[in-house]
């Protein structure tokens, strides 16, 4: 039959019966519910722990020697640093980029030595939003520049060596050329994380001593590390970095925090993938609630259905029909997930939940990583859409079969059922 409102009567179909349709509506948005609120807590934490590890490590993009990441020495350094932070600098998306040179050293004073690893860095070009350890200092102050002559300890390290502010320690290292090159510095801070690898086996260093130590030029650093204004962007940005590298005829390598924070990378690719093996078992429920309700649907109006083929509708309008009906179906169930989630999100994104009942402390460690026990949801706006797509997209797949069979009824069979 020609000229039928098949989206009308598809609107209509779906309220005759109410009852069902709202709990199908209700099954429909507590789903989502879950899977938004799982996805939004996953992004957020993975979010913060990438953007910990970069502040605590050497950025979202990394500028170093190309051989450093296999074979990590103090020989392996990146000249001309000034042109290369001038250069990172123009490209998209970077926030922020500083110089800085890290390593293995021994630390010593007239009776106890401990090994540790160092950063040396410019106070100048840092801040906590590029060098979060800079707030975890609780004792003493940063550097106020580059050539200071201080150190700031680990506290743990500090302890284990019986030093206190204002002692002096000597530091070793394996300068540029490999020989041994020590130094001499008065404790001027103490950091303290509750991370047992960083403050029992950490300090800093000014950058310009460490070159001065290190037997580095001027221009000559371990690292430049560039922040971005979202690290997602990491994978566009390095390559873009490596082009205008090789282009000013650099010999340095830039590499994202997947590549220098190995340990980092694999935990949130094995997180994310539960994440998702979870999303997937609520999509199959979901699918399967909708398949169930819209197949009952049809078996129940399969005389209806004959009438309607009997009267002048063609087997496609009638598929046609259920298809609609799924649509319908899908639209107001996301529209009604919206209105379900919005108060539990904007609570959970706001005041969050704190999990240090469960965890023992006020942070926890995750490869290296002390993360806050206050946990929120802030989901990236594209997976809402993802979400959204995916739902409808399942929904108008669990359609399909009772839609098939509603187009295939026979209408002298179906007629004769009361």
């Amino acid at each position: 039959m020609s000229g039928a409102d098949l989206p009308t009567m598809a609107w209509r179909n779906l309220w005759r019966n109410r009852r069902r349709t709202i709990i199908t509506l209700s099954g429909f948005a507590f789903g989502i519910l879950l899977a938004v609120i799982f996805i939004g807590l996953g992004d957020y934490s993975y979010g913060q722990m990438i953007e910990l590890a970069a502040r605590n490590g050497s950025g979202h993009v990394t500028l170093q020697h190309a051989e450093y990441l296999d074979t990590p020495s103090l020989k392996k350094t990146v000249t001309e640093a000034r042109a290369l932070r001038e250069l990172a600098r123009e490209g998209e998306r970077v926030r922020h980029v500083t110089t800085r040179i890290s390593g293995p050293a021994m630390l010593a004073t007239a009776k106890k030595s401990y090994g540790a690893y160092f950063v040396a860095l410019d106070p100048a070009e840092e801040s906590p939003e590029t060098y979060g350890l800079i707030e975890s200092i609780s004792a003493g102050e940063m550097f106020k520049t580059a050539g200071d002559k201080g150190i700031i300890l680990g506290a743990r390290l500090a302890k284990n060596l019986n030093v206190k502010l204002g002692r002096k320690v000597v530091y070793t290292m394996s300068d540029k050329r490999g020989e041994m090159a020590s130094g001499l510095a008065r404790v001027s801070g103490i950091i303290e994380t509750g991370s047992e690898g960083i403050d029992g086996a950490f300090f800093m260093l000014p950058l310009d001593r460490a070159r001065e130590q290190l037997g580095y030029d001027p221009d000559e650093a371990g690292q430049i590390a560039v922040f971005l204004d979202d690290q997602r962007a990491a994978e566009q940005a390095a390559p873009a970095l490596q082009r205008a590298i090789e282009g000013a005829g650099n010999e340095a390598a830039a590499l994202t925090w997947k590549q220098t924070q190995p340990e980092i990378a694999s935990f949130v690719a094995i997180d994310e993938g539960g994440n998702l093996f979870f999303q997937g078992i609520i999509m199959l429920l979901l699918a399967a609630g909708i398949f169930n309700s819209l197949f009952v649907s049809v078996m129940e109006r399969l005389r209806e259905f004959g009438i309607m083929l009997a009267v002048g509708f063609r087997p496609a309008q009638i598929f046609a029909l259920v298809m609609w009906e799924s649509l319908w179906l899908a639209l107001v169930g996301v529209g009604a997930a919206a209105l379900v989630t919005a108060g539990p999100y904007y609570y959970l994104s706001t005041r969050g939940v704190d999990m240090s009942s469960m965890v023992g402390g006020e942070g926890y460690e995750v490869s290296g990583v002390t993360l806050s026990t206050m946990m929120y949801v802030d989901i990236y706006p594209e997976k809402l859409i993802y979400i959204a797509v995916i739902v409808i997209t399942v929904t108008l797949l669990a359609g399909l079969y009772p839609a098939w069979k509603a187009g295939r009824v026979a209408p002298v069979e179906t007629i004769k059922l009361v």
